[in-house]
């Protein structure tokens, strides 16, 4: 509740987390000055107190010997941190992205397969003091915990996709990373990054353009609507696009089942477009670019005549975190701006 209130305050995590640290100081230079007191700050040397993406409190360990994390959106952060992991869903990790290789290609981690039917085993091998749970393994935080042995924290990173306020949510769940690793440094710069970005589209986005999004799958063309369309939908909000589609939508992995004929009837100025088969496909479907742009029907829509497309990142179903929405927004800057 807390993360909801600051949020409408503009108060971020990092800075609420200043705010307590010079409050504590006042408080120790009015009263004792021991070390262990309660006023002395959110770490004390072994263990972190944190708040995670649920507003939960947990105590973790500020060296942990063993890490879970399951959720998708934070293993690149993770590996640029060099943060080593004793188990993980390696089978949904993007098999090509270089910066996960470490991760992709160590026999040492305990792979847990996938959010379908994941290997608890592995969870209670692998012995961890500290689990990162979010995203596709939401679902499967009380199997967590059951399989792993004491009394172990189970961090929420996930991130709500659906309140309007994508922004915040990565910032936050970005601070609570820096916080759990002692990071705050590199998260800051992650979210910095991300806001520059996130202003340079806004800055070059024209209202008076029409957007439809898009998710292909399986050969075929599905709608993305705004705010709840996958992967596309929260883009609506925090850069105020005009929809040239409004229909009701859902956060379906596939999208929602519209015909060609409806796309081409709004009439959208500019498409952007998940490929899921570019992440997850097998080869045997054609691609988005192919689907959209021999497309018959959509041959006189003005975003496919003008060229007017943009394809997220193949990697982007399996890795929806930070740093693919901060090249996301830059890649739409520039191509709004030309």
């Amino acid at each position: 509740i807390w993360r909801r209130n600051v949020k409408k305050l503009g108060i971020t995590r990092t800075s609420l987390a200043a705010f307590i640290a010079v409050g504590a100081l006042g408080l120790n230079a009015c009263g004792s000055s021991d070390a262990d007191s309660p006023e002395a700050g959110a770490e004390s040397g072994d263990t972190v107190e944190v708040t995670d993406m649920a507003d939960e409190a947990h105590t973790v360990p500020a060296e942990p010997e063993s890490v879970i994390a399951t959720d998708n959106r934070i293993f690149r952060t993770l590996a640029e941190w060099d943060v080593e992991l004793s188990a993980a869903p390696v089978d949904l990790m993007p098999a090509d992205m270089e910066i996960l290789e470490k991760y992709t290609n160590n026999d040492d981690i305990l792979n847990m397969g996938n959010h379908r039917e994941p290997d608890m085993e592995m969870v209670t091998a692998a012995e961890p003091d500290l689990i990162l749970n979010g995203q596709r393994f939401s679902q499967h935080g009380e199997d967590l915990a059951s399989a792993a042995t004491g009394d172990v924290p189970i961090v929420n990173t996930d991130i709500e996709t659906e309140t309007g306020e994508l922004d915040q949510e990565f910032r936050d769940q970005t601070a609570l990373l820096g916080e759990v690793f002692g990071k705050q440094d590199e998260a800051d710069q992650l979210i910095a990054d991300f806001d520059e970005a996130l202003e340079r589209a806004q800055e070059a986005y024209d209202p008076e353009m029409t957007v439809t999004g898009l998710v292909t799958s399986g050969g075929d063309i599905n709608y993305a609507a705004p705010t709840t369309g996958r992967a596309v939908g929260p883009l609506y909000d925090i850069l105020e696009m005009t929809p040239a589609l409004d229909d009701e939508g859902s956060t379906d992995h596939t999208g929602d089942d519209i015909s060609v004929e409806a796309i081409a009837s709004a009439n959208p100025d500019f498409l952007i477009v998940l490929d899921r088969d570019a992440a997850v496909g097998d080869g045997s479907s054609a691609g988005a670019k192919e689907l959209i742009e021999e497309s018959e029907a959509l041959q006189d829509v003005p975003a496919v005549k003008n060229d007017n497309i943009y394809y997220m990142p193949g990697d982007f179903y399996l890795a929806e975190d930070i740093q693919n929405h901060t090249t996301i927004l830059n890649d739409l800057a520039d191509q709004w701006s030309e």
